[in-house]
């Protein structure tokens, strides 16, 4: 599994506005939801299933990066994706700084396998400093399509 295969690129948020964790959450719900992978009628089960999981343990694990994720039987196929605060915002993380990229991962609810293999890409690109320096100081789109093509051919 590659990133490209779970990103949605027309719901990557290079820039996003909202200034808490609960604003971050639906912003890349609606984000996703613009994109045609969430349907309207489920958008807030959605945000308050993952705030629920945020409420259990943050999905903040430190070095400027969170990713919230959720199963949830709406969601037909697994898709994520990803927002940059430019001012970082207080998600609880497990070291108490603030998280400035955010990755965002629904999955259907009976896919629990592929649930894990996203999450460890996800995580395998996020423990990279490079990865995370380059996520930071993205302006657009294209610069995160950019970088999510280069891991994804380096694997890194």
């Amino acid at each position: 599994m590659k990133l490209q295969e779970i990103m949605v690129e027309s719901a990557l948020v290079p820039s996003l506005g909202a200034v808490t964790r609960d604003e971050v959450v639906a912003e890349l719900v609606d984000a996703l939801l613009g994109a045609g992978i969430v349907e309207k009628a489920h958008r807030d089960d959605i945000i308050e299933a993952i705030l629920e999981r945020e409420r259990r343990g943050s999905t903040g694990f430190g070095k400027g990066v969170a990713v919230p994720h959720v199963k949830h039987p709406s969601v037909k196929r697994m898709a994520a994706t990803i927002g940059v605060s430019p001012k970082g915002v207080d998600f609880n993380a497990l070291d108490r700084q603030p998280v400035y990229s955010v990755v965002l991962l629904l999955s259907p609810g009976d896919q629990p396998e592929d649930h894990l293999r996203a999450m460890e890409i996800i995580f395998q690109n996020l423990s990279q400093d490079t990865f995370r320096r380059f996520l930071r100081q993205v302006s657009t789109v294209d610069d995160i399509i950019t970088l999510i093509r280069e891991a994804d051919s380096q694997q890194l």
